[in-house]
């Protein structure tokens, strides 16, 4: 078993622990927005592939989630599973997250939120460049988000959020049936995002 697949079976087990609780109320909800990542990379692949601007790859491309949880007039606590892709400079980058997150709410009126949180969890790095062999790890995430959440009915909500996230995921450039080029290091993530959510 895969540990992405481990950490959302540690997810599921402990949604489905605290189901019972009679003053929270699960949610689903889905997430459109834009990430953009902050990627270093080793001196050989500078060396190798001409100082290729690796922080343009993945650059406020169209990033999907969906995520499940439960609620309380207090806060939120939620897993996240979203996925970005782009390609820049003959370089081609997937990011996977898998996430578990918890929100404190700051009602500012009758159907408007406040929410500040943090969120940690899993980020997969994967490449898979014209010409070269496909790569992927591994590493962890860790972070926070902001937002409003507003009320549009008794089950149904929508957010705009903020989410900043560091990592350590690495993936190697090799040339297909040739030498390895070099590596790259994602250190940061940015999200920008909308979520409607639905309460059952």
């Amino acid at each position: 078993m895969t540990t992405f697949k481990k950490l959302l079976l540690a997810f599921t087990v402990m949604g489905a622990s605290v189901a019972a609780h009679a003053d929270t109320t699960n949610f689903a909800g889905l997430t459109f927005g834009q990430t953009s990542d902050k990627v270093k990379k080793s001196s050989a692949l500078n060396d190798n592939l001409n100082h290729p601007n690796a922080d343009g790859v993945i650059g406020k491309d169209n990033t999907w989630g969906a995520r499940l949880g439960q609620q309380d007039s207090k806060g939120r606590y939620y897993a996240t599973y979203d996925n970005v892709s782009g390609s820049h400079n003959g370089i081609k980058l997937r990011q996977e997250n898998l996430l578990g997150s918890y929100d404190l709410f700051y009602p500012v009126g009758g159907s408007t939120k406040l929410f500040g949180g943090a969120t940690a969890g899993l980020t997969k790095l994967t490449q898979d460049s014209p010409g070269f062999s496909r790569d992927s790890d591994i590493g962890y995430a860790i972070g926070g988000q902001v937002g409003v959440l507003q009320q549009v009915s008794q089950n149904t909500s929508v957010e705009l959020g903020y989410r900043y996230l560091r990592s350590n995921a690495s993936t190697e450039m090799s040339e297909r049936g040739g030498s390895k080029q070099g590596s790259l290091d994602l250190t940061s993530s940015a999200q920008t995002y909308l979520s409607a959510n639905y309460a059952f």
